[in-house]
């Protein structure tokens, strides 16, 4: 939608070569090609921008097999999470023209930090499983390859206004010179999105910026691309225990206190507030037919913080004297990070007719800091921020990879792929509950690991006139992230060591002129994986621990039919299991002292579900029309680990609907489009979390559950115009 303008008008011949060449080369390293013997659903640029304008890139997948979406605030906007075959955002690995997203520490992406992500994007890989190699950090249960607008040829642009439901309000602008004699070219594009949100304090304010420079002659590419997000979202993380949500679904507690009169209060800044800037200079030359040639530059600098208000919180746990009086008061206080990423891949590929062969290296290196200030206390008022907390942590990951694909005869590939990670991570400082866990303000959190990791991947592919037929063996390593190590130096979980995994995958796909059908059975085992408990961290981040053996096993079934030149049905299904051979979980003590071992056997992992389905009909009566409904499946799922059914999310059924309409304007295109989510309004919520401890008296268990209830039936418009 927001570079819909850069794209809008086709090149002519030898530009649009020349363009995808050279460009497609930037992430052609991570990419899968159409005979690799790996499990992967492409998107193009007409079918992302034909989404909902208030969907976030998650809920932009949800239709992929496999893929499970929900949003904190329960809509499109603010922050939208994601699982693939239930592996969950730090096991997914996203990369944007071949430069990985995944924050260094969490090895998560926070997609409310890049907002209108989609709106920039020409295409978008997903790959099932562990996928190809990439520069870097690899996936270890999928990945998502992502590419920004190629140049068209002509002056382009395009303006967009998009308005719904909950205050939601979208506004685009994007405008292309085109690729000039020179062979410069300039693109530029904004947005500018607004919504209440549907549970209380869900608001998102969120502004990118998008710019690309570039220059393309002969046999040489020159691009610097910058892409800027800034939000600043109300804190949803906490959600809703199931007593309230019987009540008033829109409630959250975040930022709720009470005056003197027992009167209910909320704090207008219980916000999230982040920026971030990425800055990308790309140099790729073509020597010859066969040899190419790729260099990109990546930095990457964020920042931002959250800002809580408390209730009767204890001084000396925020950095004040043990002797303070009184002990107690509510407070505001912020939690403060900012990091600087830099990234340097290079890439060498050679194709030719039987063989293609691509070999990079990577090198990145992250530094991060986290700290705390108090704002304000109720009985001292405005304060100097005390020494609450301070931490840094540092990150340097080096990378090497070969892939090959050879063609022995036209109908036959065979395929090597070959990584090579070595990582070096350190920590220093004070977390912001050390005091809590019974330290001292001396002591320190002082870490650090070295880690190597040899990944290698092999398959065959046969296809022969509209069949295809695949198989891939591939081996996969994965360090723990920042969370995982912090929570196991306090001693509150089993010791923390990287995770293994051995993915089996093999498929057959048939396309004809009519129809398109495809089967795939997988096996992802895994040795020590990391995994999460079900327990959240203060600011939201799921607390995980090693799980000896665990496996998820299961079938994916995909088709398209197309009887008439106006109507299509599209549809796919997951059937699978995801088990813990033993899993025993580790109860925190009520006063962190220590943990109980809990024994439950054979489960199944929490938040992957056994069956999820999706069918969509798509109808064009028109030349210029689009219509489609669409339903989701989603079988039931578990807030941890224990399959208990006091910790389950029922299942769920939900189905949108959309038209759009092109009509001809001057020298231009306008399209108007209507949208329609959750048509059969129903009442459901997609995720949550849950704590739990036992009583150092007297030994009784203690839990709470955490849910995200997500919209009733809501309803967006689109206007957009490009010429």
């Amino acid at each position: 939608m927001l570079l819909a303008a850069l794209c809008a008008l086709p090149l002519c011949a030898q530009a649009q070569e020349k363009t995808e060449r050279l460009d497609s080369v930037v992430v052609s390293a991570s990419r899968a090609g159409k005979q690799t013997p790996v499990t992967y659903t492409s998107l193009g640029k007409a079918e992302l921008s034909q989404d909902n304008p208030m969907n976030s890139l998650p809920m932009t997948l949800n239709l992929l097999p496999s893929v499970v979406t929900y949003n904190e605030g329960g809509t499109g906007l603010g922050n939208s999470a994601m699982t693939i075959r239930g592996s969950k955002g730090s096991q997914i690995n996203v990369t944007l023209n071949g430069i990985t997203l995944n924050d260094a520490e969490s090895q998560e992406v926070f997609w409310v930090n890049i907002p209108s992500l989609t709106n920039l994007l020409s295409s978008v890989q997903v790959q099932r499983g562990l996928g190809t190699s990439a520069n870097g950090a690899g996936a270890f249960g999928a990945s998502i390859n992502m590419n920004t607008a190629f140049v068209g040829a002509s002056p382009s642009g395009g303006v967009e206004i998009s308005a719904g439901s909950y205050s939601t309000f979208i506004t685009s602008a994007a405008f292309s010179t085109g690729l000039l004699r020179s062979g410069l070219y300039f693109n530029v594009a904004a947005n500018f999105g607004h919504t209440d949100g549907y549970i209380r304090n869900a608001k998102v304010n969120s502004q990118s910026v998008f710019a690309v420079l570039g220059w393309l002659k002969g046999k040489r590419s020159l691009r610097l691309t910058y892409l800027m997000g800034n939000q600043k979202s109300g804190i949803t993380w906490d959600g809703i225990d199931l007593e309230q949500y019987a009540i008033d679904r829109r409630y959250n507690g975040a930022g709720e206190y009470y005056d003197e009169d027992g009167n209910v209060h909320y704090y207008s800044n219980q916000t999230d507030n982040y920026r971030q800037h990425h800055l990308q200079l790309n140099y790729t030359r073509a020597f010859g037919e066969h040899l190419t040639w790729t260099n990109t530059f990546n930095y990457t600098r964020g920042d931002g913080y959250d800002e809580y208000y408390k209730c009767n919180k204890k001084l000396k746990n925020y950095g004040f004297p043990a002797d303070i009086q009184p002990a107690r008061s509510d407070i505001v206080y912020r939690k403060g990070m900012d990091n600087d990423y830099w990234v340097l891949n290079s890439n060498l590929r050679y194709r030719s007719a039987k063989l293609d062969v691509t070999g990079g290296l990577s090198w990145s290196n992250y530094r991060g800091g986290h700290w705390g200030q108090v704002l304000w206390t109720k009985t001292l008022g405005d304060v100097e921020s005390p020494d609450w907390y301070s931490s840094t942590a540092g990150k340097l990951d080096r990378s090497a990879f070969l892939r090959a694909e050879y063609h022995p005869w036209k109908w036959l590939t065979a395929y090597v792929d070959l990584q090579y990670r070595s990582i070096r991570y350190k920590m220093d400082g004070v977390d912001d509950d050390w005091i809590e866990y019974g330290r001292v303000p001396e002591d320190r959190l002082e870490y650090q690991s070295n880690w190597r990791f040899f990944n290698p991947r092999g398959g065959l592919t046969a296809a022969w006139d509209g069949h295809k037929l695949y198989a891939s063996v591939a081996y996969g390593n994965r360090e723990p992230g920042r969370g995982d190590i912090k929570e196991n130096i306090k001693g509150t979980g089993a010791p923390i060591q990287p995770e293994k995994m051995v993915d089996v995958e093999a498929g057959y796909a048939y396309s004809g002129q009519h129809l398109s059908a495809s089967a795939n059975i997988y096996a992802m085992e895994y040795r020590d994986m990391l995994l999460e408990t079900g327990r959240l961290s203060s600011s939201g981040y799921a607390i995980k621990e090693n799980v000896p053996r665990a496996w998820r096993r299961g079938v994916e079934l995909a088709a398209a039919w197309q009887p008439l030149k106006w109507l299509k049905a599209d549809g796919n299904l997951t059937l699978s299991l995801n088990q813990i051979a033993d899993y025993t979980s580790y109860v925190p003590y009520d006063d962190y002292s220590g943990t109980v071992p809990v024994n439950y056997g054979k489960t199944t992992m929490l938040m992957s579900p056994s069956v999820i389905g999706m069918a969509r009909l798509s109808f064009t009566p028109g030349k210029r029309w689009i219509l489609s409904v669409d339903g989701k499946y989603v079988g039931k799922q578990y807030l941890d680990n224990s399959m208990r059914e006091e910790m389950a999310i029922p299942q769920y059924f939900i189905m949108d609907a959309q038209v759009q309409k092109d009509i001809p304007v001057g020298p231009g295109i306008l399209n108007l489009g209507f949208y329609v989510h959750n048509l059969l309004n129903h009442m459901y919520y997609a995720s949550g979390w849950r704590w739990e401890s036992i009583s150092k008296e007297d030994g009784s268990l203690y839990y709470g559950v955490g849910v995200y209830p997500q919209a009733p039936i809501n309803f967006m418009i689109k206007a957009r115009f490009t010429f």
